[in-house]
């Protein structure tokens, strides 16, 4: 970083590439396993319940112990936390890889989980400590937000190349070298950073309180059964045990809150949520995640169960929206100096909104440009405004607090796209399984009726058993009653994209046509209460 400036050298620059490594595989990784479930079962033999926790054990771990590493970050530094968690996720890529039952897998997906908890905050906080000019900021945290996005995509597609051509457990080893060079290059590429009230190595200071180790098992026992309570309730609907899960984490949340109220040293200072920028832009996250998220798997399964397409093409064609996506992150960024960003947010959002009611029109037989063009206006006005989010949280809060409150960004939008895949799943699910209810074609009951009412695949699956026309009748009964379910679980989206717009109105509609990090400075001196 010059030292007349302030603003980021080549050293800077190459040292963000070392922390888009990391994100892009922690994003990837969240995907790489749809393609390899039906390679696992066959090897590993799991029953369905393990099978559910290999799949979701990763992103559980992931939430529950964000807001706990990113607080450790702020203290013992975010680099040396990096590259605990790099070092951490080859080792558990690795058990991962060469896992012998189901029971080693889950156990090696809990520990990506808790490393990726150690990577995610510190990358988004370094980035707050080696970029202090506010458009270069922008400019990394737009790159930032992209890779996030670009994995998400890419994950499946990769795990799909891998399994075309290797063993199930190739798709782990996509984050081996990838990790080997971020821990190469951190030492000398990345700044070492941690809260200024902590003691430098050189120096005396005023030693901070001890770690709140209370406060992080609190926030990690809300969070875990929460997000279990939710998607277990959605996919499998009633059950005593998942509704005592969501209450408790519920309870426990509470409990978390009064903690950190209470604590001499809490995980997160809650006078962060009076600052409206910070309060505001993990609202509209959330929101957003909510939305886009929770739509993404009407349309992985329309693509496939619909349109009838193998999961490895289907991946290929969910590609396509990527390039609106690329477009709309590239807009925002140019717009950011010049538009105030509540226009900006709520223009994003009604584009966002528009790609929704583009996808109540999408039917069994629509053409597939209709849903490819709804899913990228889609994804292009919601992603567009996420990346300015990005950029207020880590500018808002106070420079010893970005870890943690990273962290907390970051667990939102976790939370928000476990309730929208749950939610809207649900709600989609809820019309179908209505629709078939008594709708089925006369001659298929029994268990194969069942299996119908159940999923779109379970209908699939028995229509192939079926013989000729009936077979075929069954087919259509049940595509059309998945996108009856599509188009309700659009206007959801729908409604929670046009929320979002006006939550971006009311909570950051002080903010100046200016870059985002300069914004939010000033309204760190004036604090206020982010009542809706």
């Amino acid at each position: 970083m010059t030292a007349t400036t302030g603003r980021a050298g080549r050293r800077e620059w190459i040292g963000l590439a070392v922390l888009l490594l990391p994100t892009l595989v922690l994003a990837m990784d969240m995907g790489v396993l749809f393609f390899a479930v039906p390679y696992i079962s066959t090897t590993l033999a799991p029953s369905g319940t393990q099978q559910l926790w290999i799949m979701d054990m990763y992103s559980f771990l992931l939430a529950g112990l964000l807001i706990t590493m990113g607080a450790l970050g702020d203290r013992i530094g975010r680099r040396r936390l990096l590259m605990v968690g790099a070092a951490g996720f080859i080792g558990a890529s690795l058990l991962a890889a060469w896992s012998g039952s189901a029971e080693q897998l889950i156990a090696a997906r809990a520990l990506l989980g808790a490393a990726g908890a150690t990577v995610m905050p510190s990358t988004l906080a370094l980035i707050r400590t080696m970029f202090d000019d506010p458009k270069q900021r922008q400019i990394a945290l737009g790159a930032w937000g992209g890779m996030l996005t670009g994995g998400a995509t890419l994950g499946p597609v990769a795990g799909g190349l891998l399994l075309d051509h290797c063993w199930w457990g190739s798709a782990f080893l996509l984050a081996v070298p990838v990790m080997a060079l971020v821990l190469l290059g951190a030492p000398f590429l990345l700044p070492e950073h941690r809260s200024p009230a902590l003691p430098q190595p050189s120096a005396g200071g005023t030693p901070i309180g001890r770690f709140d180790l209370l406060g992080a098992a609190l926030s990690f026992a809300a969070i875990l059964p929460a997000v279990y309570g939710i998607k277990t309730l959605a996919v499998d609907g009633w059950d005593p045990l998942p509704a005592g899960a969501l209450a408790a984490g519920l309870v426990l949340a509470g409990a978390f809150y009064l903690r950190q109220r209470t604590a001499a040293n809490p995980l997160i200072d809650l006078s962060l949520f009076r600052i409206r920028t910070f309060s505001g832009a993990i609202g509209v996250n959330t929101l957003a995640m909510f939305a886009m998220m929770g739509f993404a798997l009407f349309t992985s399964q329309y693509l496939q169960l619909v349109k009838g397409m193998s999961p490895f093409t289907a991946s290929l064609w969910s590609l396509v929206p990527s390039v609106g996506v690329g477009a709309s992150v590239g807009i925002s960024s140019a717009l950011a100096g010049k538009v105030r960003p509540a226009v900006l947010m709520g223009c994003g959002f009604l584009i966002g909104a528009t790609g929704f009611a583009m996808m109540t029109q999408v039917g069994p037989h629509s053409p597939l440009a209709l849903i490819l063009t709804a899913a990228g206006v889609l994804a292009a006005g919601t992603v567009g405004t996420m990346t300015m989010t990005a950029e207020m949280v880590v500018s808002a809060a106070p420079a010893e607090q970005t870890g943690a409150a990273s962290a907390t960004s970051e667990t939102a939008v976790e939370l928000g796209s476990s309730l929208g895949i749950a939610l809207l799943g649900a709600a989609g699910a809820a019309v179908y399984r209505h629709q078939l209810d008594g709708g089925l074609p006369a001659g298929v009951g029994g268990e194969a009726a069942r299996t119908a009412q159940d999923t779109l695949g379970g209908a699939v699956s028995t229509a192939a058993q079926l013989p000729g026309r009936l077979g075929t009748d069954l087919l259509e009964t049940a595509r059309g009653a998945f996108t009856d379910g599509l188009h309700v679980a659009a206007v959801v989206g729908l409604v929670f994209a046009l929320g979002a717009g006006l939550l971006a109105y009311r909570l950051l509609g002080h903010l100046p046509a200016a870059p985002a990090a300069e914004a939010a400075e000033t309204a760190e001196t004036e604090p206020e209460t982010a009542a809706a």
